[in-house]
């Protein structure tokens, strides 16, 4: 059977989408409320919005994964009707996921060859890879189509997602947080690609974000949700950053930041040495790790996911085993049990932390009594748990943490991931903090919780904590940190002061250049 003809989007074949008045219920919630957006052909558009602000509802409407309530979706002006995604498909609309859906053991030529609606029984590879070989040269990137996309390097697959995209035809690409897994400069490489075929006609792109340096560098307009509705929007060109900030958050009040106070030189609190680590499947995840943290600052961990991060933060938190090396706090060595953690005055807020530093059916004041429960006043004859005492203090922390719960009985798995977030960060902050770790402590979190969040970890380092900040977001990291490390392939490939540096070197070693 011979090969499907190669599809390349031409000038001028960029459709244009606008939703008018879409709704959509889901029981007593309220998802989507009158939201209407105009995508022109042609342009590259961004859409902001909190969690839970209807962003995925809205794009799973146009994608047809839901059906809207009420409302249309129009492109170039028509109104169709999306069943499912094949239909949108079938209307040249695609989308690249935020997580890779490309099949890790089939090779780039595999992996599009039978994302179509019409693969053969029989395939006839000669001919297939002449077409693939024609797409290509009309592309305005290359992506190596002959090896398995588990040996690709994460941009690598990123445009290969896309490529898949344009390879079927599809003319409107919704993207759902595209760089979140991508270095600085394959993010800007990748952003610069797609938008320069949006400048000469041949797509039209929706981007999903939360990173306004993007939105600033790469889109035209800008659409905003907030709580389900459309709060703002226009030219990316007439749009501060704060001024997007307030449309996502409206009334909502945001914590002042915290501001770095100056530090002189100060002695060395947690000296990390020589640590390996295996990951589950026993292969070397942490190789020769090697670092100090001062009293009174924040060392970033910089890096792609998927470089031993999390087997890092595991290891130095006594969740995973080392196989080798050591840890010293104050010259002492530690080994990461609850009673020298507590001795120590070490203290941490894990990735996820609903998953990794609660028991999420136990209520909140259960929850932050996890560090004092066998301490006077909860802890009565050395074993005997005081239930008055534990809510008292759960209500002071409530308090001053800001936790949004209706009660301390209430299980923590019922609040929102913010509110779990400052639940940790208040068990884990309530005492003296010697040495804090934290991984990705605003991943999927509001914008009010982010400035909260990074507020108290900048006070922590100001009281003269030695704060080890792992993170994906390297924003983050160069907001807040003091130095910055990469780490690639398990160990620490590159150190400087966050003065000293900057986002392009920080980037080219995240990619290991």
């Amino acid at each position: 059977m011979s090969a499907l003809p190669a599809h390349t989007p031409a000038p001028g074949r960029a459709i244009g989408l606008e939703t008018a008045g879409i709704g959509k219920i889901f029981g007593p919630l309220v998802a989507l409320d009158d939201v209407s957006i105009k995508v022109p052909a042609g342009s590259f558009h961004a859409l902001l919005g909190e969690n839970g602000a209807g962003k995925s509802t809205l794009v799973k409407c146009i994608m047809g994964f839901y059906q809207p309530d009420r409302g249309q979706v129009m492109v170039d002006g028509r109104e169709i009707q999306v069943k499912n995604p094949r239909e949108a498909r079938a209307a040249g609309i695609g989308m690249v996921y935020q997580h890779f859906t490309l099949v890790p053991s089939l090779t780039g030529a595999e992996n599009l060859v039978i994302s179509r609606l019409d693969v053969p029984a029989v395939i006839d590879w000669t001919a297939e890879k002449k077409a693939l070989d024609t797409f290509l040269q009309r592309m305005p990137f290359r992506v190596p189509l002959d090896v398995p996309v588990a040996h690709l390097a994460a941009g690598e697959k990123q445009k290969l997602e896309i490529l898949k995209q344009l390879y079927l035809d599809q003319r409107f690409l919704i993207l759902d947080e595209p760089t979140s897994v991508l270095t600085p400069g394959e993010a800007d490489e990748m952003l610069g690609l797609v938008r320069g075929m949006t400048q000469r006609g041949e797509i039209t792109v929706l981007m999903i974000t939360h990173k306004f340096r993007e939105v600033t560098a790469f889109a035209d307009d800008v659409s905003v949700l907030r709580r389900g509705r459309f709060a703002g929007g226009g030219k990316v060109s007439e749009l501060s950053h704060d001024a997007m900030a307030r449309m996502m958050i409206g009334d909502t009040v945001v914590r002042a930041r915290a501001e770095r106070k100056p530090m002189g030189k100060t002695p060395v609190v947690l000296h990390l040495a020589g640590l390996f680590a295996e990951d589950d499947e026993g292969l070397p995840a942490v190789k020769e790790f090697e670092l100090k943290v001062h009293s009174g600052e924040i060392v970033g961990i910089a890096g792609v996911s998927g470089n031993g991060q999390s087997q890092l933060v595991e290891a130095i938190s006594g969740q995973r085993e080392l196989s080798s090396g050591r840890m010293f706090i104050h010259d002492q060595p530690f080994e990461p049990k609850r009673g020298a953690m507590d001795r120590f005055k070490v203290f941490g807020l894990p990735e996820e932390p609903l998953k990794n530093a609660t028991v999420p059916n136990m209520s909140v004041a259960e929850n932050m009594a996890f560090r004092s429960f066998d301490k006077p006043p909860i802890a009565s004859i050395g074993w005997w748990l005081r239930p008055g005492p534990m809510r008292q203090k759960a209500r002071e922390l409530i308090a001053r943490y800001r936790v949004k719960t209706p009660s301390t009985e209430t299980p923590i798995a019922n609040l929102s991931g913010g509110n779990v977030q400052r639940a940790v960060l208040a068990r884990e902050l309530s005492g003296d903090v010697d040495v804090l770790i934290v991984a990705n402590p605003c991943f999927g979190l509001d914008f009010a919780s982010v400035a909260e969040i990074r507020s108290q970890i900048m006070e922590q380092r100001n009281r003269g904590a030695a704060v080890l900040l792992v993170s994906e977001d390297l924003d983050e990291v160069l907001e807040l940190a003091d130095r910055v490390a990469v780490m690639s392939g398990g160990t620490i490939t590159y150190v400087a002061p966050i003065g000293e540096t900057d986002r392009t070197t920080i980037g080219a070693h995240m990619a290991g250049h």
